[in-house]
């Protein structure tokens, strides 16, 4: 897919859904240095694939990581990042053991927490204008 607007469809359905999501690492230490953020990049990736997601887009800081996913409505978005979250947590681990020291108390990378937003179509005004408009039969 090349464009983040592009609709898929599926068996029974037409979609084009988006999130936007925001993971935080524990107590907000600052662990990331590019090499961690191109590799993550990599993990998530492929979890997206196994998911029949997409990962549109992805960047991050020291603290923190933004992903942009197209995924299918079979996916439920919590267990995504549930997987994105564990799957990341543990291979950084194992690759990196300089990131140890960040993994004290509940040998957890990510904080429990994390941010996911709906993005694309037309802004919720706008939607409801259209719906409000709708010719209902008399």
């Amino acid at each position: 897919m090349t464009e983040a607007s592009s609709v898929r469809t599926g068996r029974h359905c037409v979609f084009a859904l988006h999130a936007h999501l925001v993971f935080v690492t524990k107590f907000r230490h600052r662990v990331f240095g590019d090499r961690h953020l191109v590799r993550l990049e990599e993990i998530m990736r492929s979890v997206c694939a196994d998911f029949e997601c997409e990962l549109v887009e992805f960047n991050g800081e020291g603290e923190h990581v933004h992903l942009l996913v197209n995924f299918p409505p079979k996916v439920a978005l919590a267990r995504l990042v549930n997987s994105l979250k564990g799957v990341s947590s543990r291979r950084m681990r194992q690759e990196f053991p300089d990131l140890v020291r960040h993994y004290y108390q509940a040998n957890r990378l990510w904080s429990a927490s994390y941010f996911a937003g709906s993005v694309g179509g037309a802004p919720l005004t706008v939607l409801r204008q259209y719906i409000e408009q709708q010719n209902r039969p008399g």
